[in-house]
């Protein structure tokens, strides 16, 4: 009976250096995970000022090019009607290659205003999902934030209390089974007590002989397997 209440708290200690490993473990990964919702909040939102940014340069673009455009029209008007008071070839020459240069500055000024007006429609269409994306993204991560942040902050806390616990559990445990316990977590980690399925170790698979098993049902003293080393129980699920 004392043997298995030993075991009783020997499993307990298990699950307490489980949740130990599982705090220490989190110091690790908590900080990547907060780092990477930060991150998505930080990348959408620079991608939204820098969409932003694009629709003012090419807006100022589009307004400049629209003054030019009006003045190469005037120009051109000014021009074709100076067309009509020319009195000799050479000044008629002179003129349409003017008229010329104007026609063509002004074409190739449309085509711009038109590309940066397609521009302008993109970046308008790119700002939108921006600002959606943002809002969900900003609503959803700064849930998960907190709770990450929280939890990281009492991280230490959490450990302090556990390892508490664990030191009021050892004192209680027969010294020679809390040796052994901790021989084998040294080397096998969090799982040292396992149970026998089908006539195996679930630690190692290795099959347990029958008679091992016989007295392991017994519960009256303690037994390691052969092959790994962890410390074997029977449990109701054991077959």
């Amino acid at each position: 009976m004392e043997k298995d209440k030993d075991m009783e708290m020997v499993l307990k200690l298990q699950g307490i250096d489980y949740e130990l490993g599982e705090l220490e473990r989190s110091k690790d990964y908590l900080p990547d995970m907060i780092n990477n919702l930060e991150s998505e909040i930080r990348e959408t939102s620079e991608a939204l000022e820098s969409s932003e940014k694009q629709l003012t340069e090419q807006t100022i673009l589009h307004n400049k090019l629209d003054v030019e455009l009006a003045t190469l029209n005037q120009e051109l008007a000014k021009l074709q009607k100076q067309m009509q008071v020319i009195k000799t070839n050479k000044e008629y020459d002179a003129l349409t290659n003017e008229i010329v240069n104007r026609k063509l500055r002004i074409s190739s000024t449309e085509e711009e205003i038109l590309k940066i007006l397609t521009n302008l429609d993109e970046l308008k269409e790119k700002i939108k999902e921006y600002k959606q994306k943002l809002q969900e993204v900003d609503k959803d991560n700064s849930a998960q934030l907190a709770y990450l942040k929280k939890e990281l902050d009492s991280i230490e806390d959490k450990i302090k209390v556990k390892k508490g616990e664990r030191k009021n559990l050892t004192v209680r445990i027969d010294k020679t089974l809390l040796s052994t316990y901790e021989r084998v977590r040294k080397g096998r980690g969090d799982q040292v007590v396992v149970a026998i399925r089908k006539r195996a170790c679930t630690g190692c698979y290795k099959g347990i002989p029958p008679q091992t098993i016989q007295e392991i049902k017994k519960g009256e003293q303690i037994f390691t397997c052969d092959n790994c080393g962890r410390i074997l129980i029977w449990t109701e699920d054991s077959s």
